[in-house]
Parts: C-alpha cells; structure tokens; sequence
C-alpha cells in the first residue's frame, strides 16, 4: 500500500509517516517509481507507535516497542527494554500525581482558612468627592 492508504487505515497523516521514517520507526521499501510502499506489518507498527502516543509516550519511548515487534514478537511489549518504559512511565506519573496531591492538600488548606473568616461579598471602598463621573482634561470644560 501507499503512503495515503496506510495513513489513512492508521488515522493519522502522510507527513507523520514521512516523520515516523525519518526517526527510524517506520521502513518504507521504494517501488520502481519512487513511491513509498507499506505492507501489513508496517500498518501495524504504526498503529503501536500511535497507541503507545495515546497513553503518554514519546516517540523516543516507543521504540523499544517497535524494535520488539519487528523481532518477531506477538506484542511490543513482549519484550523487557519495552517493560522498563512502562516502569519509568509509571514512576513519572506517580511523581506528578504526588505533586499534584500535595498542591491539592495546600489549596485545600487555605479555602478551609478563608472560609472560616466567613467572607462576604467584596465591597469597593467610596472615596471622598467621588461622584463616579470622569473629569475633564479639556481646560474649557472646567468651571
């Protein structure tokens, strides 16, 4: 299949293929004429690649995925290099959920502060000789 074909089976662009191939993802062979020619195995490293995306992945990150399965294997993930950036990636998300339970908990903190000085409405305090009209800087109007 051609370039468009394959991208659009995977729902993704020609232009991201052409990248995907300029990162060593994908190996397009070249018909007599030049054009990029994908079969089924290509379709489904592609469709790897755009999962692992789905759930956070770099491209960087998806190729050990990719390596695994040109290797023959039945999933990306059958092999360990593919495990280990699950690993990480987990550790990386529980960090930021970490962070963000403590963020949580602070501004948790300060709503239970402000609500307990029972605030009300905002008022804006009246100056002296404000009469909410805006002066004049033109010298005839004033007098």
């Amino acid at each position: 299949m051609r370039i468009g074909e394959l991208a659009k089976m995977a729902g993704t662009t020609p232009r991201a293929l052409r990248f995907y191939e300029a990162q060593g993802l994908l190996g397009a062979r070249r018909a007599a004429n030049g054009y990029r020619e994908y079969d089924d195995q290509d379709l489904r490293l592609l469709r790897e690649i755009l999962a692992l995306q789905e759930v956070g992945l770099s491209l960087d990150d998806t190729k050990p995925f990719v390596e695994c399965l040109r290797a023959g294997n039945e999933s990306g993930d059958s092999c360990t290099d593919s495990i280990e950036v699950y690993e990480r990636k987990l550790a990386e998300v529980d960090a930021c959920l970490d962070r963000l339970g403590s963020l949580r908990a602070s501004l948790l903190s300060k709503l239970a502060g402000a609500l307990a000085r029972q605030p009300g409405p905002c008022q804006v305090a009246d100056h002296p000789g404000d009469t909410g009209e805006i002066a004049s800087t033109n010298p005839r109007e004033s007098s």
